[in-house]
């Protein structure tokens, strides 16, 4: 029979688990291990915790394990092989800010001018389709916007331009009422 785990967090830890579940850019398998660390805190069982975030009671254990060994910082993934990524975490971050103060002038921005602002800006290259991605995965959404002047146009001239094509109106044609 399996020995019961049991892990006691101090309020300081409890507080590093809490911060570490809200970041952003945790990956999913590393917020699996810190949830199984927070449930098991809470005095649940590895059964319990498995059966509630549907995952293999191993899974919970191996958390636990790896945890008990060395900290927090056992919990994260092994890094990545391969390329490191074009764009940072910093340069995700001064994109978020640039974004956050357009929003309150009015500007809007295209992928295509996003990805030539950090090219000017930070020397990153970046496709569109990429940076798009990115912005999706970090939480920004948006929609397009209408391609009409109408909010700009002058009542007034609109008026003078109604009464002129009425006055071109072919000889006998009446406007019925809408």
């Amino acid at each position: 029979m399996p020995k019961i785990l049991r892990v006691k967090l101090t309020l300081d830890q409890e507080r590093e688990v809490r911060e570490r579940l809200r970041a952003r850019d945790l990956a999913p398998h590393a917020r699996l291990r810190l949830e199984c660390i927070r449930l098991i805190a809470r005095s649940m069982t590895a059964p319990q915790v498995a059966d509630l975030l549907e995952c293999n009671n191993v899974t919970v254990r191996d958390a636990v394990h790896r945890f008990e060994d060395g900290g927090f910082e056992a919990l994260a993934d092994a890094p990545r092989p391969g390329r490191p990524p074009s764009i940072t975490r910093e340069d995700r971050e001064a994109l978020a800010a640039l974004l956050d103060e357009s929003a309150c002038h009015g500007r809007t921005w295209t992928a295509a001018a996003l990805c030539d602002w950090l090219r000017a800006e930070r020397g990153v290259r970046v496709g569109a389709a990429w940076l798009t991605e990115l912005l999706h995965r970090d939480g920004f959404r948006w929609k397009r916007t209408r391609d009409t002047l109408r909010h700009k146009a002058d009542p007034v001239l609109q008026q003078a331009a109604r009464a002129q094509l009425e006055d071109l109106r072919p000889y006998g044609w009446r406007r019925t009422p809408a």
